[in-house]
C-alpha cells in the first residue's frame, strides 16, 4: 500500500511540476517585430548598441537582466527576419551565377538587380 501511495505521488508530480515551473518563468515580452529586412537591420543595429551598453557596467542588476531579456527577443525577430532574407538574396545571386554561365542576358539584367537592390540594404554604401 505505501508502495502504491508513494508510486502515485511521484506520478502526480509530472503533471504538478511543469505547472508550477511555468508559474515561476519570466513573463515573456514579444519584442519588436521585423516585418522587413530595412527594419530587421535597424533593430539590430540599434538593439546591439543597446546591449553593448548594458554589457559595458561594471555590475549587472536585476533590472539589466530584465533589460538584457527584453532585448533578446528583438534581435531573435531581427536575426530571424535577417536570415530569411539572407536565404533569398543568395538565391536570387544564384540565379545571377546560372544565368551567366548559360548566357543568359536578360536574367543576369533582372536577377542581378533585384540582387543588389537588396544586397544594398546589408551594405549602405551600394
Amino acid at each position: 500500500m505505501l508502495r502504491t501511495v508513494t508510486l502515485a505521488s511521484i506520478v502526480s508530480l509530472f503533471f504538478v511540476l511543469p505547472t508550477a515551473i511555468a508559474q515561476d518563468r519570466v513573463d515573456h515580452y514579444k519584442g519588436e517585430p521585423s516585418p522587413t529586412l530595412e527594419v530587421a537591420m535597424k533593430n539590430y543595429v540599434e538593439y546591439n548598441q543597446r546591449l553593448q551598453a548594458v554589457l559595458a557596467k561594471e555590475e549587472l542588476t536585476t533590472e539589466d537582466m530584465v533589460l538584457v531579456h527584453e532585448l533578446t527577443y528583438t534581435l531573435e525577430n531581427a536575426l530571424e527576419r535577417i536570415q530569411a532574407e539572407l536565404e533569398v538574396i543568395a538565391e536570387t545571386l544564384e540565379e545571377v551565377h546560372v544565368a551567366s554561365e548559360t548566357m543568359d542576358f536578360e536574367t543576369v539584367k533582372t536577377s542581378g538587380a533585384r540582387y543588389l537592390k537588396h544586397a544594398k540594404v546589408l551594405r549602405k554604401d551600394l
